[in-house]
């Protein structure tokens, strides 16, 4: 009996060169920045106070950042989903703009809403709360820049996999809540879990919002990519080591972050 065989799906030889261009414009400048580390000073360039301080202030704030991001954004993800209104899409536009705003931009927004004039802020002040150039305003600036990548995420998951098993399960006599804890959180994990290392990484390496709405003071708002800045013109070779640090953190974040989707 003859066994039949599937033919084997290629892809056009040329496909391969824009896909190795595209790998190179991506690891070329890495490499670069790796030859220009002094490596005989690299671990004391890395373990200065101040670079110290600005690695565990921006791992600190990444992390509550990315739960303050599942917290708002697994809500918001499931409203645009699976419910449909009037001005969802203007909504939707609006969730997803600090995608495509210069940081700053959003650095500005925040400040005028949270800062001492701001449209919360006066109030808040008046209570004797400061959130402007705190720890807090780095928190805030981090989530509001990573927020969308979490939602999109999750949205984009949330619409692939369907609302079968969440009608099954209402069908049966399941409330709205049990069906979301037990059975539409556990469908899209992996969908979650990718969107939190993506605003994970994107509050890692947030910038202008930050010293924008926070500013960059050593201990409390000088995160790494600021102490990274700050260093370029005064210490070139520590702001090289420095983004190297970012770098490995970002890729290691990433590297486990899908072998527990894999797993998942």
């Amino acid at each position: 009996m003859s066994r039949t065989h599937r033919p084997r799906l290629g892809l056009p030889g040329w496909v391969f060169v824009p896909a190795a261009l595209g790998a190179l414009f991506v690891v070329l400048p890495l490499l670069a920045m790796l030859t220009r580390v002094d490596w005989t000073q690299f671990p004391e360039l890395v373990t200065s106070e101040s670079s110290r301080a600005a690695l565990l202030l921006s791992l600190r704030t990444s992390a509550a950042s990315t739960v303050l991001c599942v917290l708002f954004g697994v809500p918001m993800a499931v409203v645009l989903a699976r419910t449909e209104f009037r001005g969802q899409s203007v909504l939707r536009s609006l969730v997803l703009l600090p995608l495509v705003l210069p940081p700053v931009v959003g650095g500005i927004a925040l400040l005028y809403t949270f800062g001492r004039r701001g449209l919360l802020g006066h109030t808040l002040d008046v209570l004797g709360l400061q959130v402007a150039f705190t720890t807090t305003a780095v928190v805030l600036a981090q989530t509001f820049v990573a927020l969308p990548f979490l939602v999109v995420s999750l949205e984009g998951a949330l619409r692939t996999g369907g609302q079968r098993y969440e009608e099954v399960a209402a069908t049966l006599g399941a409330r709205p809540t049990t069906v979301f804890l037990r059975v539409t959180l556990p469908l899209v994990l992996p969908g979650l879990a990718s969107g939190a290392v993506l605003a994970f990484a994107r509050a890692l390496g947030e910038f202008g919002a930050t010293i924008t709405f926070a500013g960059s003071l050593q201990g409390v708002t000088r995160t790494l990519p600021l102490e990274i800045y700050l260093q370029r013109e005064t210490d070139p070779q520590a702001a090289v080591a420095l983004s190297l640090v970012l770098v490995v953190v970002a890729t290691l974040v990433i590297t486990v972050t899908r072998r527990s989707r894999t797993a998942l």
